[in-house]
């Protein structure tokens, strides 16, 4: 055997391609856990290296319970291990403890579904850790199993994911101070729980413990935790989440002022109601901050204003690269006539990337030179994506003339538009942009499919066809209406384009 593969280190690197191996098996990794199996087999130098990789990441405790002697030929009786039962087996005793343990040392990631095995530990010492090498845990149990959590807690603990607020949960921030990912994503079957609202004092609580967080996901904090979190150096993202059905708002009547994030690059929020958001956004500075997303079930028209408003005057100007928020409630509000157009809010942004906006009157005032003047501000924008059902389109044809040449970069555009009015001549005015990828103008009504088609052949030698990937918010009616007009347009593109036409009965 060569020299070189008595290195340890180049034997893991070796391995750990074998590792990637996959088969089309239930397990995720099977051909790559039997080639690693082999390899700890074939001799000595190899035998270590090998079970440290074939251990390392686990999804379940059953293999580890089939080191135990007494349950080999129970779990193993046939191909199908993960439908056996432990519901009548004694737990282990200690001897058996130390057959489970041979191994458990060896894991450095478990990811845990199910809690129907846990009794089997039942005669180990309370202060147990039976995996005290472990790097990442994701604990999604019931809440009556969280008990059991404090034997998967190792000192060595980086990443943890949990479904529920555990009481542990101030044990783990106050021990594991080297913390750097924090997940808490309570499982939501039905409305808003009281437990969960319960909860949340004892979340913030915990989060205020974390001296070392990177990532931190979890349900709404109270403003003491969100001071806390302005203070971490290390933190890069923040990921907010309320449970279905309720908006429980842990910050009361105190707005502290708290420090500029330093190194917050992410921030998002999945919410019912954007007032949550508001308020954080208004209070917080975000100098580096790079990508917002807000999801909300209600989006009414002034509390849009208010976010687009505070999002504008977040110190973020200079890098933030990439806006999402969308709403697939329906419509709240109506603008007036003093009403701000929400896109010029954005064009302080010149770093933009990618923008998208989905939710009522997001396009109320926009016509031809707003347009020009927001492609104008965002040099680098490559996915713009307006998405309102709820405002009249009056962008046209000359407008996408005079503003795309502006943007270079842009790899994907969805809007709506007045294809109606057909103001430009595509023989005479000769313009190619030849970096669209993507193009979805089928919520745009249209009067003249082919000369449509003429005038994207013209402007865009990369689309092939208008499509929208995703369904339809607006009408059942008007959908289908609109969708037939595209069909015509389609067709008429594919003769441009020298293909045969395919007519949409055909489809």
């Amino acid at each position: 055997m060569h020299k070189a593969l008595f290195v340890c280190e180049i034997l893991l690197n070796i391995f750990s391609h074998v590792d990637k191996l996959f088969s089309s098996s239930y397990h995720p990794k099977p051909l790559g856990w039997k080639s690693l199996a082999a390899l700890a087999r074939t001799c000595k130098p190899f035998h270590e290296p090998a079970m440290d990789l074939l251990w390392a990441d686990m999804h379940g405790i059953v293999p580890l319970l089939g080191c135990v002697t007494r349950l080999h030929p129970i779990i193993y009786h046939n191909s199908k291990i993960y439908l056996w039962s432990s519901q009548d087996i004694e737990p282990l005793s200690e001897h058996e403890t130390r057959q489970f343990l041979r191994h458990a040392t060896r894991v450095r990631s478990l990811h845990l579904t199910s809690s129907k095995h846990f009794h089997l530990f039942a005669n180990l010492p309370i202060e147990t850790c039976i995996f005290p090498s472990l790097f990442s845990l994701s604990f999604i149990v019931d809440r009556p199993h969280a008990k059991h959590l404090h034997l998967f807690l190792s000192t060595t603990l980086r990443r943890c994911n949990l479904s529920v607020i555990y009481p542990d949960l101030k044990y783990i921030a106050t021990r594991f101070a080297a913390l750097e990912h924090l997940s808490v994503e309570p499982l939501s079957i039905g409305p808003f729980d009281d437990c969960i609202a319960d909860d949340l004092p004892l979340l913030s609580n915990s989060v205020r413990l974390c001296k070392q967080l990177a990532t931190l996901c979890c349900p709404p904090l109270d403003w003491a935790a969100w001071k806390h979190i302005s203070n971490l150096p290390t933190l890069l993202t923040v990921e907010i989440s309320e449970p279905r059905g309720g908006s429980h708002w842990p910050l009361g009547l105190d707005t502290p002022n708290f420090p500029p994030f330093r190194n917050l690059t992410g921030l998002f929020f999945y919410v019912n109601t954007a007032g949550y958001t508001i308020a954080i956004i208004q209070h917080s500075e975000l100098p580096v901050l790079q990508e917002f997303v807000m999801k909300v079930s209600v989006l009414p028209w002034a509390e849009a204003e208010q976010l687009c408003r505070a999002l504008s005057q977040c110190k973020a100007v200079q890098s933030l690269k990439h806006i999402d928020i969308t709403s697939a409630g329906p419509t709240v509000g109506e603008p007036s006539s003093g009403s701000l157009t929400v896109i010029t809010q954005f064009f302080c942004f010149n770093q933009l990337r990618t923008l998208q906006l989905d939710f009522s009157h997001c396009c109320f005032n926009l016509d031809n030179n707003l347009l020009l003047e927001a492609i104008e501000s965002w040099p680098y924008i490559c996915s713009l994506e307006l998405v309102d059902e709820d405002t009249v389109p009056t962008v046209t044809f000359r407008g996408l003339l005079t503003a795309l040449p502006r943007c270079p970069s842009l790899r994907r555009l969805d809007m709506s538009m007045d294809a109606v009015r057909i103001d430009i001549d595509p023989t005479a005015e000769s313009f190619q942009h030849t970096t669209l990828e993507s193009l979805n103008l089928t919520r745009s009504r249209v009067a003249d499919p082919e000369a449509v088609a003429r005038i994207l052949f013209s402007m865009f030698p990369h689309i092939d066809e208008v499509t929208d990937p995703r369904a339809p918010w607006g009408s059942f009616a008007i959908a289908m209406y609109s969708q037939t007009q595209w069909d015509e347009v389609n067709m008429h593109l594919n003769i441009f384009n020298g293909r045969e036409p395919q007519s949409p009965e055909s489809e």
